[in-house]
């Protein structure tokens, strides 16, 4: 079996050596159009810190992890259209300009997303700065580097936007955040854990800026300004525009079904409009479990787990089961704050119309009597207001307890309710946590008792 992958990040990396490691009689080439395999972009704000060992360490794998198991890994290829009828892809060599053409028995389509710019006067000006790949890496520290840029705005406040600031931030640069959403984090977190952020972000000398968007960049041939929707001007040596991403698709148009917005349409088994072609990772929206529903959920282990289902069930024209979706969960740092999300909160609840209910569950992380690091914990679940299915949870700490957030994303995939999670057995050690569980103590508190301490 001739298996041909379209891009070389988490999801084209996990298609390769699943094949690679699973089955003997199978070839695969991997495609890439950039120049680097394959830059690890959730990596970027350590890369920026400087806590990596060295930095073309932060990547997926190398060539040479696929290679040494008999896969190609080609880089400055870039796949240009596909022939479904003829199974075959045109693919230009970006160094040489040559164009060559490879057949395939199977397709796998991982070619992701692409950061969006902002259709606004002033977008091309020097300075202003995307933040995605290894390129923008490289020039975003060599601008966290200079003197000369002491004002940084950033756009977005996503995970990325927040990293961006957070980074520039502990550099001694001032930063001022700009986003119409109206609290940071506001796509992940909701508005009791989103505050403390917001608050951490403050006394780190961030200027949040919210409820607004980005009318104009200001300046001549180098931005020095960024002008909002109200009129209001930011200087600004710096721009970083985190503000979303859209699907790399524009050259599947009339191959396969592309939904409205451009992403590729795949069924229940992650098989889009054409015969033996897939596809996985950000450019398609894959199951949220817990709405039934399909959603935009780019993440890495997103992509890995599309990418394990299709190579288990890529022979299989009907598979018995089919993809079980995922939860969208997540992590960051934020100055001194860790927080971690998995399934539903308020945004997503709120875009998909589901009649949800919440609780919201607040102590420190050890009894009381402990003092030594013994920070606050609010914990939010989500949950069906009928039958109490747990369909979401956040977690918020100085201390690191995020792991919690992977519990609770068992507790969905388990279709658990709040009784199940309630009386759940989790060890106890008054150096780790309290008598009950702060999950079992979230559970309890949103079915109406009072957890004893």
């Amino acid at each position: 079996m001739k298996v041909v992958v379209i891009g070389a990040s988490h999801g084209g990396h996990e298609t390769a050596h699943e094949l690679l490691t699973r089955y003997d009689d199978v070839e695969v080439t991997v495609y890439e159009a950039g120049d680097f395999i394959s830059f690890m972009s959730c990596g970027m704000e350590l890369f920026l810190e400087g806590k990596v060992t060295k930095r073309d360490d932060v990547r997926n794998f190398k060539p040479a992890d696929i290679e040494q198991y008999g896969g190609k890994v080609l880089a400055n290829h870039l796949v240009q259209g596909i022939d479904t009828d003829k199974q075959e892809v045109t693919v230009k060599n970006l160094e040489t300009g040559e164009q060559l053409t490879d057949s395939y028995d199977k397709l796998v389509i991982s070619s992701g997303v692409t950061p969006m710019t902002l259709p606004v006067p002033g977008s091309d000006l020097k300075n202003v700065f995307l933040m995605r790949g290894r390129d923008w890496a490289t020039k975003i520290d060599e601008k966290l580097h200079d003197d000369a840029v002491q004002n940084v705005v950033v756009v977005g406040t996503g995970y990325i936007g927040i990293e961006a600031a957070q980074v520039f931030a502990e550099a001694g640069k001032k930063v001022t955040v700009i986003d119409m959403i109206n609290r940071p984090l506001g796509n992940y977190l909701d508005e009791e854990l989103a505050n403390p952020i917001a608050d951490e972000l403050s006394a780190h000398g961030v200027n949040l800026h919210l409820g607004h968007g980005v009318s104009a960049f200001e300046g001549s041939d180098v931005v020095s300004a960024v002008k909002d929707d109200a009129g209001q001007s930011f200087a600004a040596d710096l721009v970083i525009v985190a503000a979303g991403v859209k699907p790399n698709t524009a050259y599947l148009k009339d191959t396969v079904d592309l939904d409205s917005r451009g992403f590729i349409q795949t069924n229940a088994y992650l098989q889009t409009s054409a015969k033996n072609v897939y596809a996985i990772g950000d450019a398609i929206q894959p199951l949220f479990a817990p709405a039934g529903a399909p959603a935009p959920i780019a993440l890495a282990s997103t992509a890995r787990r599309e990418a394990r289902y299709v190579v288990e069930n890529i022979g299989i024209d009907k598979p018995a089961r089919a993809f079980a979706g995922v939860n969208g969960s997540s992590a960051l740092s934020v100055f001194g704050y860790k927080l971690a999300t998995t399934g539903v909160n308020a945004n997503n609840a709120a875009k998909m119309n589901l009649d949800v209910a919440t609780s919201l569950y607040k102590a420190t992380v050890r009894p009381s009597f402990v003092t030594d690091g013994n920070p606050e914990i609010l914990v939010k679940l989500t949950y069906n207001p009928e039958n109490h299915e747990i369909l979401g949870g956040q977690i918020l700490s100085k201390q690191d307890v995020t792991a919690h957030a992977n519990t609770i994303a068992l507790a969905i995939k388990g279709k658990m309710t709040l009784e199940d999670l309630a009386e759940a057995d989790f060890f106890f050690q008054p150096g780790f946590d309290r008598q009950w569980s702060v999950l079992n103590l979230a559970a309890q508190t949103a079915l109406g008792q009072i957890p004893s301490v």
